[in-house]
């Protein structure tokens, strides 16, 4: 389940985007907290272009494009790829919303650790994808 929006974000509509997702790691204040700023750093590092959001109640980080947003559940954190099926993913990383055609997410749990250069890899990657051209659509025959 979702937790509402930080009590920060509440409050104030012209709280940036960064004040409240740190509202978000702050009202969490445990495991699933401290993840999401240990995750929040990574991308910043990944990808100095990032630009942090808050759509959805929840934090997104874009590139020329949603890369991922950070959602918070009970017993994960989740990182859903906007555009995860089409970025390469060699270490495995992903493993939630796999059926899908075009999303896929990673669902970190208590105690896991993340493989930080293989995420950082897959936060370029999916920056990638959103800054790649898009391929050109074959002409139709007459």
């Amino acid at each position: 389940m979702k937790k509402a929006a930080p009590k920060a974000a509440k409050k104030s509509g012209t709280a940036s985007a960064a004040k409240m997702i740190d509202a978000r790691i702050k009202d969490l204040g445990d495991w699933r907290g401290e993840t999401l700023a240990h995750i929040r750093a990574l991308i910043k590092d990944a990808d100095p272009d990032v630009v942090e959001e808050w759509k959805w109640e929840v934090p997104v980080w874009s590139h020329d494009g949603i890369i991922c947003t950070g959602e918070t559940y009970k017993a994960a954190v989740k990182l859903t790829f906007a555009k995860g099926a089409a970025v390469k993913d060699p270490k495995k990383l992903f493993n939630s919303s796999l059926e899908g055609n075009t999303r896929r997410a990673i669902d970190i749990r208590q105690g896991e650790k993340i493989d930080e250069k293989a995420l950082k890899a897959l936060i370029r990657a999916a920056a990638a994808v959103n800054t790649s051209p898009a391929p050109k659509k074959p002409k139709k025959k007459a």
